[in-house]
């Protein structure tokens, strides 16, 4: 069996998930561009692919895939290149089309949602309050004329997260709230992410052209570095921190059964994917 497509595969998501990418799956094809590691595309599950997505049409890919994931995109707060989310989704649903491949899963975030207070779910509206959110809205508008996609509303995955990202460079800071709590999110490791995007894959399934996509039950910030074993220091929270951003779940559940994550699952989930802390060496991708 052909396995999927994985475009922009060495990023922080598609690294963590070669690592961990389960040897029961069928071997996937992760694409790369020109310049990237040496090392990581060698280390790959499974073939690769090289492709500017932005600098030409795809190379030609094997018969027979039946799903693509894009991991391709641009974070942070540059807005021009945040820009790029969109023309990068449409490259990619292009490429997609031209292989033959009916069904394209591609990665949005939760700061689609913005700032709200309650669990949100897919048909609740967005307010993205961030650049980065903005972006990927606009990505999941450009996607709504093409029903063979799905755009995947992904938790924290972490170790890839800012909060492991940080932890991975210095000491972190978090805000604590007059609750004595620290910030909640719906998080999701890369052990389970890759198995809910195999899952995913099965032609049998109809998708919608939206999913929420993290484990059930947020999990605290605090917590979650108390079972990596890390000191905190932390700052009283300001007045426009967000204590908790919560994805419901269920339509998730519906398709792929997913049990509830403790704080220790998750960091043995990220540590399994190549995170280590401050001072510690990254595993080599085996």
């Amino acid at each position: 069996m052909i396995g999927p497509v994985i475009l922009g595969a060495t990023g922080r998501v598609g690294q963590a998930l070669a690592r961990v990418w389960p040897t029961s799956a069928p071997r996937a094809i992760w694409q790369h561009r020109r310049g990237a590691e040496a090392g990581a595309i060698a280390a790959f599950p499974g073939a690769s692919l090289l492709w500017d997505i932005l600098g030409g049409p795809a190379p030609d890919m094997p018969q027979g895939i039946n799903t693509m994931f894009v991991l391709a995109g641009v974070t942070g707060h540059d807005k021009a290149a945040l820009a790029q989310n969109r023309p990068l989704a449409l490259a990619s649903v292009k490429a997609a089309r031209a292989a033959g491949i009916p069904r394209v899963l591609i990665a949005s975030t939760q700061a689609v949602y913005g700032n709200s207070k309650v669990p949100v779910s897919e048909s609740d509206p967005c307010r993205p309050a961030s650049a980065y959110g903005i972006a990927k809205l606009e990505m999941e508008e450009a996607m709504a004329p093409y029903p063979e996609v799905t755009c995947l509303r992904l938790g924290n995955v972490a170790g890839t997260d800012t909060l492991f990202q940080t932890a991975a460079r210095q000491a972190v800071t978090l805000d604590r709230f007059s609750d004595g709590t620290t910030p909640r999110r719906s998080y999701i490791g890369a052990v389970v992410l890759a198995d809910v995007l195999l899952a995913l894959s099965n032609p049998a399934l109809v998708l919608p052209p939206v999913l929420n996509v993290a484990n059930p039950r947020v999990l605290e910030m605090g917590e979650v570095m108390k079972a990596a074993a890390l000191d905190v220091s932390y700052r009283k929270a300001p007045a426009t921190a967000l204590a908790v951003l919560e994805m419901n779940v269920s339509r998730l559940l519906a398709l792929v059964p997913l049990a509830a994550v403790d704080a220790g699952d998750l960091v043995a989930q990220a540590r399994k994917a190549g995170w280590r802390p401050a001072g510690n060496q990254i595993a080599p991708l085996n």
